[in-house]
C-alpha cells in the first residue's frame, strides 16, 4: 500500500512569494527601470541647482553671488573657482545623468559635491537643523543616491549602454 500526501495548491505560491522577498538577485528589467528613475531624479535636482548657481536660472543667485557665498560662508578660496566647479558638476553632471552618458563619472562627481557641501557648510548645523539653517541630511541622502549610478552604471536605457553595445560589436 502506497500513501501519497497532497501538497496544498497555495504552498508553491507562498514559497515563490518568500523567495522573491528574500532573493539577493535582481531581475534585469526592474533594475534598469530603477536606475532610470534614480538618474532622472538626480538629473532634475542637479540641473535645477546647477542652473541656479551658474546662470541665475530659476531665481537662483548666479555665479558671482555663489562665488561670494563659497568664499565667505563655505571658506573655499578662490570662491569663483569653487562656485564654477560646483555649478559645472551639478549642471553638467545632471545632464550627463539625464542621458546616461558617463554616468559613473557624473555620479561620483555629484557624490563628491555633496560630501564637500556637508564638510564645508551644513555639518556645523547638525543632521536636521532647525531655525532656518539646513542640516546635512539632504546632502547625505543625495550623495548616497548618486553612488547608485557611480557604482552600478546607467543601466541599459542609456547612452552608456548604447556605446558599450557598439564597442562590443567591433
Amino acid at each position: 500500500m502506497t500513501t501519497t500526501t497532497s501538497v496544498p495548491a497555495s504552498q508553491p505560491r507562498v514559497r515563490s512569494f518568500f523567495a522573491a522577498m528574500f532573493s539577493t538577485r535582481t531581475a534585469g528589467l526592474p533594475a534598469d527601470l530603477c536606475l532610470l528613475v534614480v538618474r532622472f531624479t538626480l538629473a532634475f535636482l542637479f540641473i535645477y541647482h546647477g542652473g541656479r548657481r551658474l546662470f541665475g536660472a530659476f531665481g537662483g543667485p548666479g555665479l558671482h553671488a555663489s562665488a561670494d557665498y563659497f568664499a565667505h560662508t563655505a571658506h573655499l578660496h578662490p570662491g569663483m573657482a569653487f562656485a564654477l566647479l560646483g555649478g559645472v558638476i551639478e549642471f553638467f553632471g545632471g545632464i550627463a545623468l539625464l542621458f546616461g552618458f558617463l554616468s559613473r563619472l557624473a555620479g561620483a562627481a555629484i557624490f563628491g559635491d555633496m560630501m564637500m557641501a556637508i564638510i564645508t557648510v551644513t555639518h556645523a548645523n547638525g543632521l536636521n537643523a532647525t531655525g532656518g539653517k539646513a542640516g546635512w541630511e539632504l546632502n547625505l541622502a543625495l550623495g548616497m543616491l548618486a553612488l547608485v549610478p557611480a557604482v552600478f552604471g546607467a543601466g541599459r536605457f542609456s547612452v552608456d549602454a548604447l556605446i558599450e553595445r557598439r564597442l562590443l560589436r567591433s
